[in-house]
């Protein structure tokens, strides 16, 4: 399949430090938890992908498409890099070429993303047959100065991230790799009212509160899937 092209904007990144035995438990052979402070991160990222198309095509041919992440740090070979336990977007044929094409964990949800002044609005419910309902539904916002990614050890060890990895439909694994400018966080505030993706994918709630950080986004080109 060919290279994408997209934005990721509006997105809200939601992490709990979860004790690396814990996390390396739920990893595939191969990949080993990343940690900062010791301790591994478990993430979830509501956001909105705009634009999708191939990589080449003019913009306005893209196509829009919500979406909800459930991921975590990984190394493999010493390079950084992000594992995904699961990729929820509204779309039902985007979906399915994400899972036969791309070779990814995709589920189709029904999703909404409002952005009402500062605030984003988002909702999502899993409807894909055959898999593990999960409900996610959070109000989120800025409330910091902006910080480029590169300048702080936490928020570049979150984000600055240029491949990702997921276990395809026959156990394979696959690598991706991403292409953007650096990113810009802020310090970010979230009243999450329902979340059971953690538990969908065998997690505890962890005990820490999470740590919040919200991006308007950035521009990513994404190479072809590859088996490992």
């Amino acid at each position: 399949m060919v290279p994408l092209e997209m934005g990721w904007r509006h997105l809200l990144f939601e992490n709990w430090p979860v004790d690396p035995d814990v996390m390396d438990a739920h990893l595939p052979p191969g990949l080993d938890a990343d940690t900062y402070d010791g301790s591994a991160w478990l993430s979830v990222v509501p956001f909105t992908n705009v634009a999708v198309r191939p990589k080449g095509v003019p913009e306005a041919f893209g196509i829009r498409l919500p979406e909800l992440n459930v991921r975590t740090y990984v190394t493999r070979d010493g390079v950084p890099s992000v594992y995904f336990f699961s990729l929820d977007a509204q779309g039902v044929s985007s979906v399915v070429g994400a899972r036969l094409f791309h070779h990814l964990p995709y589920y189709y949800a029904r999703i909404s993303l409002q952005v009402e002044a500062d605030r984003v609005r988002f909702r999502s419910r899993r409807l894909h047959p055959g898999s593990r309902p999960a409900h996610y539904e959070a109000t989120y916002w800025p409330t910091g100065a902006p910080v480029a990614a590169p300048d702080d050890p936490f928020t570049e060890f979150l984000v600055e991230r240029y491949r990702f990895y997921t276990e395809a439909q026959d156990g394979s694994m696959r690598y991706t790799d991403v292409d953007h400018e650096p990113w810009t966080l802020y310090l970010a505030a979230a009243d999450v009212t329902t979340d059971t993706l953690l538990a969908s994918h065998g997690f505890r709630t962890p005990d820490a509160d999470p740590v919040y950080h919200y991006s308007p986004g950035l521009d990513v080109v994404t190479s072809r899937s590859k088996r490992l």
